[in-house]
């Protein structure tokens, strides 16, 4: 089932929505995905966004940051972050809740993500905008999302020439906020649905 449209434009989750399970929100630093997860969770009746970015500020000390030349300490902490990510997303979603799982997800991960998740209904959503739309926004954030080592175009040739593409990609860089979030709810469970 698909969302519908109230008389007011918005669109009124139905079907997956109103039931425990796992969206899988991500695309590159700055591409909208904290805004959209939070606004597509204050939509449904029990949700949960859940930020796969917190599992790594918990680390106080031995973090080891990504990096271009990330080595094996770096990887290993990385897919220690998913698979916590996973576990949290299922755990909240047999108690019940919806939850929007938000982090980025580049490359091999996007599927290991995936696959780490037990819970089913699960989708999987992209957000794409154009990497000139990311870098206007990264120009007026109050936060910096790349440094020294990544810059908007590295992480979206990864995203678009090393992704798989699974779920459901949404060129966003023309979309509101409402309207990304109106056309996850219209179109995640059936075009980004994972089996």
């Amino acid at each position: 089932m698909s969302a519908h449209s109230t008389g007011t434009g918005a669109v009124t989750p139905q079907g997956p929505w109103s039931g425990p399970g796992v969206v899988v929100l991500t695309g590159i630093q700055a591409a909208g995905k904290s805004t959209v997860a939070q606004a597509l969770a204050e939509r449904l009746e029990r949700s949960v966004h859940l930020r796969g970015d917190a599992f790594r500020r918990m680390v106080v000390r031995g973090r080891a940051e990504m990096t271009p030349d990330a080595g094996e300490t770096a990887l290993a902490q990385l897919r220690l972050r998913h698979r916590l990510t996973a576990a949290c997303a299922d755990q909240y979603a047999q108690a019940g809740f919806t939850v929007v799982a938000q982090d980025i997800l580049l490359g091999e991960h996007l599927t290991e993500m995936a696959e780490h998740i037990r819970t089913r209904p699960l989708a999987v959503v992209v957000l794409a905008p154009d990497a000139s739309a990311v870098e206007r926004r990264e120009a007026n954030r109050s936060k910096t999302a790349y440094g020294p080592d990544w810059s908007v175009r590295d992480l979206d040739t990864a995203l678009r020439e090393h992704t798989p593409p699974i779920g459901l990609w949404l060129d966003t860089t023309e979309q509101t906020v409402d309207e990304t979030v109106d056309e996850i709810l219209a179109r995640a469970w059936t075009e980004g649905a994972i089996t």
